[in-house]
Formats: C-alpha cells, sequence, structure tokens
C-alpha cells in the first residue's frame, strides 16, 4: 500500500472554512440567505423557500471552495441537454433577466396614485417602478400594504380594485 499524504496546514484551513460555511447557512434567516445569494451568484433571487436556498447555496459554496464542472462533463451535458424535454434545459440568462423586469399589466404606470377608503379613512399608494410606497414606506406587494391596513390576509389588487372578484354575471 502506498502512504498517504497528510492534508496541508491551508487544505485543512479550507476544508475547515467551507465547512463553517456550510454550518452557517443553517442558522441564518431567509432574508439572511437572500443576502448570501446575491453575494455568491451576482443576481438576486426569486425563492423564498429557505431549504432550497440553504442547498442551493451550499452547492455554490462548494463550487467555489472546490471548482465546477469540468468543461468535458459542459460538453456532455450540452450534448445531452439537445435531447431532453424543454423543461429541464437550463434557461437563457436574458429571458430570465427579460421576465423578472417585465410589469405586471394589471399595475398602471409608475407615479400613479391609487387609493382606496376603508372604514371611513382614504389609503394612498403611489406605484413606483420596483414597488409601491405607502405613507414613507416602500413595500414589494400591494397585499402587504393591505394587511398592513386592515389586519387581515388580502389580495392586494382585489383590495385596492385593480381587479374584480368574479360574481354569477361574469358566467355569462
Amino acid at each position: 500500500m502506498g502512504a498517504e499524504r497528510m492534508p496541508t496546514r491551508s487544505t485543512r484551513r479550507a476544508v475547515a472554512s467551507i465547512t463553517a460555511q456550510l454550518a452557517a447557512l443553517d442558522a441564518m434567516t431567509v432574508a439572511e440567505l437572500a443576502v448570501k445569494w446575491a453575494e455568491l451568484f451576482s443576481q438576486p433571487t426569486r425563492s423564498r423557500n429557505k431549504a432550497h436556498l440553504r442547498k442551493r447555496l451550499a452547492w455554490r459554496i462548494q463550487e467555489l471552495a472546490e471548482g465546477g464542472l469540468s468543461e468535458r462533463a459542459r460538453a456532455r451535458i450540452e450534448e445531452l441537454a439537445a435531447d431532453a424535454p424543454v423543461r429541464w434545459r437550463k434557461r437563457k440568462k436574458a429571458a430570465d433577466i427579460e421576465r423578472v423586469l417585465r410589469r405586471d399589466p394589471r399595475l398602471p404606470e409608475p407615479g400613479t396614485v391609487i387609493t382606496r377608503v376603508y372604514k371611513g379613512t382614504q389609503y394612498r399608494v403611489t406605484i413606483q417602478p420596483n414597488g409601491f410606497q405607502y405613507g414613507d414606506q416602500r413595500y414589494r406587494s400591494l397585499s402587504k400594504i393591505a394587511r398592513q391596513i386592515t389586519g387581515t390576509h388580502w389580495n392586494g389588487f382585489l383590495f385596492f380594485g385593480l381587479i374584480r372578484r368574479p360574481g354569477p354575471e361574469a358566467e355569462t
């Protein structure tokens, strides 16, 4: 049998660093995981699923430390992907960016102020390019604003009258 080499001090330190980073993921909140995602992937995450974020971040930490797939493996994946179902193929980055930047068609143009009278009080929300301004705070969701106002769950588009709940007359 050949003699096995003892890992060097720098190798042990690197492995300990990876182990510590992976262990730290378990203690992070979803918001902290999203920040770590942006740091490691250089783009924001759309997911708020804690388990998914932890798994993908753990993979990325190890990939950066150990190296990713070889060029040969990548070429083989691309070769096999031609026969794979469309849903398995990697999305194009430009399409992802376009989808993120596309505005919801139910929303008025940025700068528009929408109002709602609720229990005798008028509430005003300004549509922003990337969210909503209500009072002195910015929100990403109309539903969060509706919940802030009412204290209960609401569809924000429904609460502010941007969509109508279908009734029996809509079925004809």
